[in-house]
């Protein structure tokens, strides 16, 4: 699958726009997490901890929407945005969106 935060995939040619697909996660802080992270954060530096955790974020998010484009046999997605917004107190939705598209066969 094609991943493009671009309107169009560089090279090829899009014949037809299936829809959006999205995919999304919520992940909440971990008592063990949060702990080192005020830790760190006396200290100053990276958070390591949330950074790992955001990215498994971001990895679930993207491989649920690629999920859904394989459902419409999408070849590419296009346009692919990623959002963050808190759900409640110690708690974050990443959310991955993008339009599903075929490509001209090469």
């Amino acid at each position: 699958m094609i991943l493009c935060t671009t309107e169009q995939v560089p090279g090829r040619t899009i014949v037809r726009g299936l829809g959006l697909v999205r995919g999304n996660t919520v992940r909440a802080k971990h008592i063990g997490r949060d702990i080192v992270a005020a830790l760190r954060n006396l200290v100053g530096g990276e958070v390591t901890e949330y950074s790992e955790m955001m990215v498994e974020a971001r990895n679930e998010a993207i491989n649920r929407m690629v999920d859904q484009a394989r459902t419409l046999e999408a070849d590419a997605i296009v346009g692919v945005r990623l959002v963050t917004s808190q759900v409640t107190t110690g708690a974050a939705e990443l959310l991955a969106y993008g339009t599903a598209v075929k490509l001209q066969s090469e």
